[in-house]
């Protein structure tokens, strides 16, 4: 179930309303009442998942979803205890489904300081927003013309800069957040249709541990469902961007213009060099290091460092890109006139 701080749940449907109006076809369930969505791993009888890929097939089996939305040749494959929707947009449908079953708890009203703050050592810039339910520890300093969203937590002896947005998150102590940072925007994901892509709801929340440093108008997505994690004394530069999903671990290092895509697990003391890219759903091993301007397209092992595009192990890039270097310069010796 989403955080009740960052969203609220609306009204159960049943598997039959929930068909009517995400388009679908009901094959089996369409009384039971469906409160909440969830992927498949983590729903329980009061949610809804889907199917849209055959490499979750296991997952389907045993998931423990009061109801699915599967394609036609997945429907035989639903466990027996689940209302099934049939639906040849499955991803799509429950994307649909979340707005019908969650939305999002906006900025419509602002709340003095004396709400938010533990006490008289916070310190608010002028201009600073802070939504309902806001909580602000001792010892935290708010720069001029933040908006911090509803439901946010912010520890003790943060420092968060000027022109911040923070929304669906919790912030731990001794944090620093530099200006035009946007913490907890929705992440980027969409789902095919008919009709064109969809936004595919945002449900999840950015954790900020004790101690992390994040630069001036770096962006981290909050989860789709699951969380963001940023670890603990990670320290982040500016105008780097880390997808939905992502989970890094303690004390990681990332210059400038590094991007992390989403659903990347990143291990403990790892070091990205300034613009390295990393594709989706990769690991990083623990005290990997990824070279400057690298391209990551697989998973790193713990303690390697890697280079390139496509980036690879730092010693095969360099014997290959000797390599190439010397093929291009016995193609230009063979060239040159004689005489």
């Amino acid at each position: 179930m989403p955080d009740a701080r960052f969203f609220e749940t609306l009204a159960p449907r049943s598997v039959t309303t929930l068909a009517e109006q995400i388009g679908g076809t009901v094959i089996r369930g369409g009384e039971r009442l469906i409160a909440s969505v969830a992927p498949l791993s983590s729903a329980d009888e009061g949610a809804i998942a889907f199917l849209a890929d055959r490499k979750f097939a296991a997952a389907l089996a045993e998931t423990r979803a009061g109801a699915v939305i599967v394609p036609a040749s997945a429907v035989e494959a639903a466990p027996d205890h689940c209302a099934v929707i049939q639906s040849g947009e499955a991803q799509a449908s429950w994307a649909r489904a979340s707005l019908v079953l969650h939305r999002a708890r906006l900025l419509n009203t602002a709340i003095a300081a004396s709400e938010a703050c533990e006490d008289e050592t916070v310190h608010l810039a002028p201009g600073v927003v802070l939504g309902e339910s806001v909580r602000i520890g001792r010892g935290s300093q708010i720069g001029a013309n933040t908006v911090v969203g509803p439901g946010v937590q912010i520890g003790r002896d943060c420092v968060i800069g000027s022109n911040v947005t923070l929304g669906f998150t919790l912030i731990g102590d001794r944090v620093k957040i530099y200006a035009g940072a946007r913490i907890g925007e929705a992440g980027f994901g969409a789902a095919g249709s008919k009709a064109g892509p969809i936004d595919i709801p945002q449900l999840g929340r950015v954790i900020i541990q004790d101690g992390v440093t994040i630069g001036a108008n770096t962006c981290i997505d909050r989860g789709a469902f699951a969380d963001t994690v940023i670890g603990e004394n990670s320290k982040i530069d500016n105008l780097c961007m880390i997808g939905h999903n992502c989970v890094l671990g303690r004390n990681v290092l990332m210059a400038a213009h590094s991007g992390i895509s989403g659903s990347v697990t990143v291990g403990d003391n790892v070091m990205f060099g300034g613009q390295a890219g990393v594709g989706d759903h990769l690991t990083i091993g623990v005290g990997a290091r990824i070279a400057a301007g690298a391209g990551i397209l697989a998973d790193v092992p713990a303690g390697e460092t890697w280079s390139g595009y496509p980036a690879k192990p730092l010693r095969q890039f360099l014997r290959e890109t000797i390599w190439v270097s010397k093929q291009v310069g016995k193609k230009k010796g063979a060239k040159e006139p004689e005489g």
